[in-house]
């Protein structure tokens, strides 16, 4: 009996949980963290009542705390072999993902207007002063690190490897991107073809983690995705209205540019996904040919 219950939560190949007991595990503290996170910061910050920010601060101590402590106590491994080692390389990788994500959504707007399904509004600035605009932009990229830091931790980092680990790669990719899309339906203005889009968007993401080993360039196409996408070019970010730079309005078949979720609802985003993966493969191939 004794032998039969280790065969069920201990790995076969050394001594620590299976990959689905870890996923399982992580996720019970990661509720009794969240709770606690929560109601302490409604007790030290009464007066600040929900927003993006707070939202994305209590899940940077969620996410965090409970990943380290899983990492450490359930998978039998450093916190930074996730993918979060600290060198040079992990500017470049940030900084490639924001450019790349810059292009594709650069991409989806061009195509968008070409076709006249967007009408040019106005920028920020026309009705708001150098420093509002300045602040406002500021203090919602620092909102889309924190949102891109929380989510690749936990989809192309816990979840993807640990289930990479306990079945194979190609089903932690599917599996984590399908979860990473679910996840997203309590958006507003979601659907099941956001929740598809959001799919592929995952599959993307963890393209940028296999071919680096790292998380690095995911976190940065997560933030330069966002940033891009909503402040910049104006569109919804997963159905979310924040603050824009650009103002637009944007027509034309929904199928197509995604209605009021965004781009990532629309067919207009897979020529864009297609071009952010020939540059991840250009960006990374200089590194996999050193290595050969």
């Amino acid at each position: 009996m004794k032998a039969f219950l280790k065969n069920i939560f201990i790995s076969s190949n050394e001594p620590r949980l299976r990959a689905g007991w870890r996923l399982f595990f992580h996720l019970l503290i990661m509720i009794p963290i969240g709770m606690i996170t929560g109601a302490a910061s409604k007790v030290l910050f009464p007066f600040w009542h929900g927003g993006m920010l707070k939202d994305q601060l209590v899940s940077l101590i969620v996410m965090t705390l409970s990943i380290f402590i899983a990492r450490r106590w359930f998978d039998k491994r450093s916190f930074t072999s996730l993918g979060l080692k600290l060198d040079k390389k992990m500017w470049a990788d940030l900084l490639a993902g924001i450019g790349i994500t810059f292009l594709m959504m650069g991409l989806i707007y061009f195509t968008m207007w070409t076709l006249g399904w967007i009408t040019f509004e106005g920028f920020a600035w026309d009705v708001e002063s150098a420093s509002s605009v300045t602040l406002n932009l500021l203090g919602v990229f620092f909102v889309f690190v924190l949102v891109g830091w929380n989510e690749e931790l936990l989809s192309r980092g816990y979840q993807l490897q640990n289930l990479a680990d306990g079945i194979n790669l190609t089903w932690g990719v599917i599996i984590s991107s399908a979860v990473f899309g679910i996840l997203h339906l309590g958006n507003p203005n979601a659907t099941w073809l956001s929740a598809v889009g959001i799919f592929f968007a995952g599959v993307f993401l963890a393209y940028g983690y296999l071919r680096t080993k790292q998380l690095w360039l995911p976190i940065g196409l997560h933030i330069g995705w966002n940033f891009f996408e909503g402040v910049i070019f104006g569109f919804p970010v997963s159905g979310l209205d924040i603050y824009r730079l650009t103002r637009i309005t944007v027509e034309g078949p929904e199928l197509w540019t995604g209605g009021a979720f965004g781009p990532e609802a629309g067919l207009v985003l897979l020529p864009a996904l297609t071009l952010g993966a020939g540059l991840i493969y250009a960006y990374t191939q200089k590194e996999a040919i050193k290595k050969v």
